[in-house]
Parts: structure tokens; sequence; C-alpha cells
């Protein structure tokens, strides 16, 4: 669902106040955050305050390969773990498929490919439940643990933090294209390996305090998580678009052939709204507003932190560590970001 059909459902749901419930859906957040271990005086400063960080996510196939579709749905659905700077420990299987069409090879496939993934960042998969579907669907219900001391929120962004994006954009249009058979190889190779790639470096640049606000780039693209952000911590954001990096030149030549999903559509309709394009093209408006698979994490660093971030980000060999804007004070009666080329 688009965020404005959610910003219209959401607000009718009565949610429970329970003191324990430290991030829930009020703020668009990455995932939900729960309180395992009491608030005590009693407890040192330097005490571990545990907290369950859970999230679920779950997509049609994006790739013809499955085991590559295993492993970018899983890698897509732990990213949101990341994010809030835990660590997942358990994972459930979420299938969906049209057992008449899809047969128990391609399934296992699929199913492989999220394991190996899962594998990867320590997370065990310890079931699931299946369904038949008319269309395919695969993804993960995820459980982490966070210290709530080191917890990276999209709310606690401050004027003067540098905006660091750490994958290129252009997932959407690459993945339209290859369905539709418009894109090279070179680019499916490109676009497979990213989405295909962990973001569990934000639990890193958590646990050493580098990081103090956080969200991953994902169906609402870069201007519809830079928004949540900026509203849930009330401050304004300018994103410098020529320093957005894009996966592959081809990117552009695919939008000027409308190689364009209706998400990112969608997106940019939402974005007319929050956002004041200066001077920025049509086609650049579009890869902001993308709607990006297992994106990157857009990370909000203090100046003082961040050429160790930048450190931390290069040993990980994220796909990039692009300085793309900054986080400004909140200006009422102003559009949430500035777009400047």
């Amino acid at each position: 669902m688009s965020q404005k059909a959610l910003r219209q459902v959401l607000p009718q749901l009565s949610l429970p106040l329970d003191r324990r419930v430290v991030v829930n859906s009020a703020t668009f957040d990455d995932a939900g955050v729960y309180r395992l271990d009491p608030p005590s005086p009693k407890l040192r400063r330097a005490s571990v305050q545990r907290a369950l960080v859970q999230t679920v996510d779950f997509f049609t196939p994006i790739v013809d390969d499955p085991f590559s579709y295993g492993q970018i749905a899983a890698a897509n659905s732990l990213s949101d773990i990341f994010a809030m700077g835990g660590r997942p420990l358990t994972a459930l299987n979420i299938v969906g498929f049209p057992t008449d069409r899809i047969g128990p090879r391609v399934i296992a496939a699929i199913l492989r490919g999220g394991l190996a993934k899962a594998a990867e960042v320590g997370c065990s998969i310890i079931g699931g439940h299946t369904i038949r579907n008319p269309e395919p669907l695969y993804g993960l219900a995820v459980t982490g643990l966070v210290d709530l001391r080191k917890l990276t929120t999209n709310a606690n962004a401050r004027p003067g933090d540098l905006l660091v994006l750490t994958k290129p954009l252009g997932t959407g249009i690459a993945t339209t294209a290859i369905k539709r058979g418009l894109a090279s190889r070179a680019l499916q190779r490109k676009a497979i390996a990213i989405m295909s790639q962990v973001n569990s470096v934000g639990a890193e640049l958590a646990e050493r305090g580098l990081v103090r606000a956080a969200t991953d780039v994902t169906g609402f693209g870069l201007m519809g998580h830079l928004t949540s952000l900026c509203r849930a911590s009330d401050v304004s954001a300018e994103i410098n678009s020529n320093a957005v990096p894009v996966i592959s030149d081809e990117i552009a030549d695919l939008i000027d052939q409308g190689c364009v999903p209706g998400g990112s559509r969608d997106n940019l309709a939402a974005a007319m709204r929050t956002v004041e394009w200066r001077n920025t093209a049509e086609s650049r408006r579009i890869l902001l507003t993308d709607a990006q698979t297992s994106g990157g994490l857009l990370l909000c660093v203090a100046k003082k932190n961040l050429e160790p971030a930048l450190k931390i980000l290069r040993q990980a060999n994220t796909p990039c560590s692009a300085i793309i804007g900054r986080i400004g004070a909140r200006r009422r009666r102003h559009p949430l970001i500035c777009v400047t080329t």
C-alpha cells in the first residue's frame, strides 16, 4: 500500500498503551521495538537494556533465478532489523505459491536462498507458514535483539546531521526492465548483487555510537522514507540530487523509455506534497522516488562521527558511502525536503 493509504488507515487503529512498546507504527519506522528489561534505577548505567526488534516483509518475484529471489527477499526482510541497530536472532518463512504451476524444486531453491542469506548474518530460520496463492510470494518475519541505548530510530535525527546512503538507487527501474526484457546482462548481475547484499553494517555503526538515526530505503523510495524520518524527528532535509549514486548509466535510458514501476510513480505523486524540487529534471525526480527492493541504509551521522563511520562502511564493502545531504531545523510552512542540483 502507498504511504498515503497507510496514513489514512493506521490512525483508525487504537494501539494499546504498553510502556514496554518503545517503537510502534505511529512513526512509520522500519520495525517495532519491545522492551525486555524493565527500566530500573538499581541498574548500572553501563547495563544493557535489551529489547526485541520485530519486522515482516515479503514480495513477489523480481528476478527469474529462484535462488537469487530467495536471497534478495531475505536480505530485504533482515534489513529492517539492521536499520534499527539490532541483530537478527530468528526468522519465519512466509511462503505462497501456485503449486499447480511451480514445482517443489523451484520452491526449495527459493527457500535455500533465504536460508543462505539468514545464515550469513547468524539468523536461524526456525519454521514458517505456506499457503496456495495465484502468484508466488516469499519473505521473512524476523525477530532481533537490540540494546536500547544504541537503538537507531527514524525519530532521532538532529539538525546538522549528514545524510549518508549505502546503496545506489535504481533497483525498481532495473527490476522492471528485467521483467520487460530490456535490461542488459551487466545490469541484471549488478542489480542482483546489490539487492542481495545485507545491511548488517547498520548494527555495527549503532553499537559504536556513530549513528543517531537511520532508515532503510525500500518500497517508498528515498524521498518517501526520508519524509517519514523528517516527520518523526520534526526536522527538515536538504538533498543534493547530483550526489545521489545510481546503479548504472542504463537507468537514465530506461526512464526515458518509460520503464518505471507503478510504485515509483505513486511515490513521485506523493512526494509532490512534501518535496521542493529546485531545477530537478523529471528523470532525476523519478530516480529519487524509485521504489527500491532491498535498498541501502540512509544514515544520519553527526559531523564529528563522519570519518569513523565512513571507515566502517568502506571496511564492510558497502556498494557506496555517499554523502547526499544534511538535516536541518524544521521550517513551518516550508516543504519537509528541498532537493537541489
